[in-house]
């Protein structure tokens, strides 16, 4: 059974999260303009989530989906990233990755693969009472 909760940060890297926040990759501009406010699916994303000593670029707790967005700096972090992408998973966190240049090229192929990642929504419960017309 996986935690709950991940989260687990200091002072220090949740004032490193407000600052990323401030300073927005423009790539990260365009997602974050497509996730806010639940427009994937109803689910809400969060911005520069972070979680133990690692930031998430957005994070859906209730689908428990990690997105990625991947700048030049990262052709040098590949083990880093994977070791972190398998920590996120042992606590039951999917991560998905794409490229800064990928949400320029196809934003809505980005958010095809997004939506296909998080669970399907559950339809609401019926009511046990027909309603009143």
């Amino acid at each position: 059974m996986y935690s709950k909760r991940i989260r687990k940060t200091t002072a220090e890297l949740d004032a490193r999260a407000k600052e990323l926040r401030r300073r927005e990759t423009p790539a990260e501009r365009v997602l974050w303009r497509r996730l806010r406010k639940a427009q994937v699916m109803g689910y809400n994303f969060r911005r520069q989530h972070p979680v133990g000593r690692a930031i998430l670029d957005f994070y859906c707790p209730k689908g428990r989906l990690c997105v990625e967005l991947d700048g030049p700096i990262h052709d040098r972090t590949h083990e880093y990233d994977a070791a972190r992408d398998a920590n996120l998973a042992a606590h039951g966190v999917r991560v998905i990755r794409f490229r800064n240049g990928e949400i320029f090229a196809d934003i809505e192929d980005v958010l095809a693969r997004i939506r296909a990642a998080l669970p399907a929504p559950r339809d609401p419960e019926p009511a046990d009472h027909p309603s009143p017309r």
